[in-house]
């Protein structure tokens, strides 16, 4: 599927709307285009190009993937494992004698093959695969009781060493069934199940896990495919050897976690995403974000001019075995757009070698800046971290970003023929006089929707007074219509909708429509409380579990956590004063036994303010009130 993630002259793109066709590519910024309806031809912007402009490519928010049943997610899997194939051929290239191959190789109908690649390509998602929700779905045509019985023979039957076929499988499903008076299910039912149970499951489960490893996993210190950029982009985090300071007082507040995206095939840096949380599912799917997204925004509001041209989805990641990348969420949002999501095996620590190589020469740089923690506490000796900390998380965020797009890009790697990783992408993107290029990454067509694909969510439902979301009242409008809405699946209970939200803020949710299968904001109910995070909440909570006040109200939380804050500040500024007192000290104690150099002749006070840089000396500064 190479052609339809890369722009090459010659190929049909959109641009602010219009469909155009590229004449040519000037570098990694720019391209010439013209316009197919009235043949204008322009320069423009490679980062503005997109592979669509239909309302399904670019229309906000998206189908949520956690809500779609595991059958019929394993069932789109398979349709597209299908068309795969068809898909890696440019439309042009596509004969129908292949379409017909792949059709009877999977025992379908080409009809049926050219259906499911026009919805693929449409969209360029997995779940357009799904196959159309019946009229009866959630009317399971098998008691609890048998399906019960046929899971559990499945496991402790077919998922055996034992490895017992499929039609002794429904041999032993109808007797059990009938030992215990049920019903026995037809043999198709049984073979379905069946079928969709992963073959990695399958070989590990009836054969082993080590074989399962050596056909799955990749060999011991190969990437197969990283042969073009973004082939495979590696992922990992770790903790800033670097003590920050909060933005207003310039006090210590921790070291921050780094999460990377390395490009494995030129070395570039993807991605990042930088928090004084420790890592998450949410840090993993922002660095992806930041990844795939172009960084000219980016760039402009860190006021950096250095361009840094990678974006576009990645084929495959390889991440560590860390829990905040085993996620459900994760998974899913990755097999959705088409990147495969690959584990780091368990005792092979070099798989994951790029990104820390990366981890190396970044954390060696910080060692320069004031308020370094260094690698360990020998290296470290007897220097005052806390004391020399000087530097915020957004000054940090700039000064990596300028290390990485000015210095990390532009110096030659040993990994690669010390070539700077920037001209080897550059050379695999435009090529060269012995090679063609791949073309310039494509463009996601909807940033917005990709980014909540990898966003975690919660799910409610919803009464007169809106969503109750961890003891937080939310409403708005949009909620109306599904009020006390009961469970198209099962009458009987109360409908649970999906609330996507930021952690680092939580006074606004967002609303899947399960009609539009869009997101409304929702914020809270009662518009003057202030906004707050999620480990704020988290903190308010345990403190009323810890003292035993009871089931916590609103007004309980939004009190506590003013508390909190106002206990904030005071010890800021306590910190602050005493701060200050010792740095008065430090400057009269230099005054007394600093020898001064300069004639008395010439002494001035503005001589004496130029010994001292960077503090502001006024008068009386350290007489103290008599009370």
């Amino acid at each position: 599927m190479l052609h339809r993630l890369r722009i090459v002259p010659g190929q049909t793109i959109f641009w602010q709307g219009r469909k155009q066709v590229v004449l040519n590519l000037n570098g990694l910024d720019t391209a010439i285009v013209r316009d197919v309806e009235n043949g204008r031809t322009e320069s423009v912007s490679t980062a503005q190009l997109q592979p669509d402009a239909s309302p399904a490519a670019i229309a906000p928010g998206r189908q949520d993937l956690m809500q779609i049943p595991d059958d019929d997610w394993a069932q789109a899997w398979k349709r597209f494992e299908i068309i795969r194939p068809l898909l890696d051929k440019a439309p042009y290239r596509r004969s129908t004698q292949d379409v017909k191959a792949i059709a009877k190789k999977a025992d379908k109908d080409p009809v049926t093959i050219y259906r499911w690649l026009a919805r693929y390509e449409e969209t360029g998602l997995v779940s357009s695969l799904l196959r159309p929700r019946r009229t009866d779905i959630g009317r399971s045509r098998l008691s609890p009781e048998v399906d019960n019985l046929l899971n559990q023979t499945i496991e402790d039957f077919y998922l055996t060493q034992q490895r017992h076929s499929p039609a002794e499988t429904c041999l032993e499903v109808a007797r059990r069934c009938k030992a215990a008076g049920l019903p026995v299910p037809h043999p198709n039912t049984v073979r379905s199940r069946i079928s969709q149970i992963s073959e990695k499951k399958q070989l590990s489960k009836r054969i082993d896990y080590r074989s399962a490893r050596e056909k799955f996993e990749p060999h011991r210190g190969s990437f197969p495919g990283a042969n073009f950029p973004l082939a495979v982009v590696q992922i990992d985090h770790t903790p800033v050897d670097l003590t920050l300071v909060d933005d207003k007082h310039r006090l210590p507040i921790g070291r921050p976690y780094l999460t990377l995206a390395i490009d494995v095939f030129t070395r570039m840096v993807a991605g990042f995403y930088i928090s004084l949380d420790p890592p998450s599912a949410l840090s993993a799917g922002l660095c992806i974000a930041n990844a795939v997204q172009p960084k000219d925004t980016f760039l402009a509001k860190l006021e950096i001019a250095t361009p840094w041209p990678v974006w576009g989805k990645m084929r495959k990641i390889y991440l560590d075995n860390a829990k905040e990348f085993r996620g459900i969420m994760l998974e899913r949002a990755c097999h959705e757009h088409d990147i495969i999501l690959e584990h780091r095996p368990k005792g092979l620590p070099n798989y994951g070698g790029h990104v820390e190589r990366a981890f190396l020469t970044f954390m060696k740089k910080t060692h320069s800046i004031a308020g370094t923690t260094f690698s360990n506490t020998e290296e470290k000796g007897r220097y005052d971290t806390d004391k020399n900390a000087s530097m915020t998380l957004s000054e940090f965020e700039r000064w990596l970003t300028i290390f990485i797009v000015e210095v990390y890009h532009q110096r030659g790697h040993r990994g690669i023929a010390k070539v700077p990783p920037i001209q080897l992408y550059e050379q695999a993107i435009m090529g060269t006089d012995d090679k063609p290029g791949v073309g310039l990454p494509m463009r996601v067509a909807n940033e917005d929707k990709f980014r909540l694909d990898f966003t975690p969510f919660v799910e409610r439902t919803i009464q007169e007074y809106g969503v109750v979301i961890d003891n937080i009242h939310y409403y708005s409008d949009v909620l109306r219509h599904w009020i006390h809405a009961r469970d198209p699946e099962n009458p009987k209970l109360k409908r649970k909708f999906i609330f996507a939200r930021d952690p680092r803020d939580i006074s606004v949710v967002y609303f899947l429509d399960p009609e539009s299968r869009t997101y409304c904001s929702i914020p809270y109910r009662d518009s003057s409380r202030p906004p707050i995070s999620l480990w704020e909440l988290n903190a308010v909570l345990k403190n009323a579990a810890d003292t035993n006040l009871g089931q916590p109200n609103e007004e309980l939380i939004f009190e506590g956590i003013g508390k909190m804050r106002q206990i904030e500040q005071e010890a800021l500024e306590k910190t602050a004063q005493a701060r200050k007192a010792r740095r008065i000290a430090e400057r009269r104690r230099n005054w007394v036994s600093k020898p001064i150099a300069t004639p008395a002749s010439t002494v001035t006070p503005a001589t004496i303010l130029d010994d001292y840089p960077g503090e502001s000396v006024r008068p009386f500064d350290d007489i103290q009130e008599a009370e």
